[in-house]
């Protein structure tokens, strides 16, 4: 009728993301589910037991304080390494970019298993870095401890931490560089005061990326660690396999997953804020300018 409202059909185009929701739900929420139930005892009997247990055992607080250091650190370093690489690549032309590029991604068309296995020969006794330090007249063997983790961890995480800088870095406009520069800025300042703000977004970005992966890598430290020096996921791990802990190993999991999901709030709460920093700083350039 003239005048009268159409009527909108629903849009079938929602029913494509049921499948992924479906194996969502049945590789992911369902085995979380489980764990969680696992860790509070049965439906008719829930109990704080097991989480109290991870407090006050005297091993699991050890681990978890390990574990976040070594996280740390291995996302120092990977920052440290990452964000010139990115700069670099956002400086070079796009035929020596492609092969920077190449590099990056070269690891991920490589087995996480061959890498750690060539990590293995590199810090074992007599290898190549026991071989250097001996030349100082140092017998320093970083196979089996935690530095040698941080060094294998530092090298597989790194691709995570350089793609966001990359996409980041890309879109700085380095006009508003020379404008500052033009304004009598010195460029560490300029540095400081644009570029490094405009890129915060991807920094926060990779260094939440390399955290939370390196709070529950396994690999890595299971073949280069030792058990005296073991990580969480190796303590998952043990917890399952040797001890048949599965209510301990879930409630372990459960808080791990928290500080993760804890972390990505936080990085998006950042991310948000440091967006609007970058815009006002930029507005203000270009004012100035």
């Amino acid at each position: 009728m003239p005048g009268s409202a159409k009527r909108r059909t629903p849009s079938p185009h929602w029913l494509l993301v049921v499948p992924a929701l479906v194996l969502l739900a049945a590789i992911l929420l369902l085995p979380l589910w489980q764990s969680f139930l696992r860790s509070v005892g049965s439906p008719d009997e829930w109990t704080a037991e097991h989480y109290r247990q991870l407090f006050t055992d005297g091993v699991t607080l050890k681990v978890l304080g390990r574990t976040a250091l070594t996280a740390l650190l291995v996302t120092v370093v990977a920052l440290l390494l990452g964000y010139p690489y990115a700069y670099l690549m956002t400086r070079v032309g796009p035929r020596a970019r492609g092969i920077l590029l190449v590099v990056v991604l070269v690891p991920f068309w490589t087995s996480v298993m061959a890498r750690n296995f060539a990590w293995i020969i590199i810090l074992q006794r007599d290898g190549p870095v026991n071989s250097f330090f001996k030349l100082f007249g140092l017998d320093i063997v970083l196979y089996g401890s935690v530095a040698g983790v941080t060094v294998a961890m530092s090298q597989v995480l790194l691709p995570f931490m350089v793609l966001p800088l990359f996409s980041a870095l890309s879109g700085i406009d380095r006009r508003l560089l020379l404008a500052a520069r033009g304004l009598g800025s010195h460029p560490i300042v300029a540095f400081w005061k644009i570029y490094w703000p405009l890129s915060r977004s991807g920094v926060v970005a990779g260094l939440i990326l390399v955290f939370t992966l390196s709070l529950g890598f396994y690999v890595t430290p299971a073949l280069l660690g030792s058990p005296q020096e073991s990580l969480i996921a190796q303590l998952l791990g043990q917890r399952t396999t040797q001890l048949l802990d599965f209510s301990g190993a879930g409630a372990l999991g459960m808080v791990v997953l928290v500080v993760t999901l804890v972390l990505v709030a936080w990085a998006n709460r950042l991310g948000g804020t440091i967006s609007a920093i970058g815009v006002v700083a930029t507005t203000r350039t270009k004012e100035q300018a």
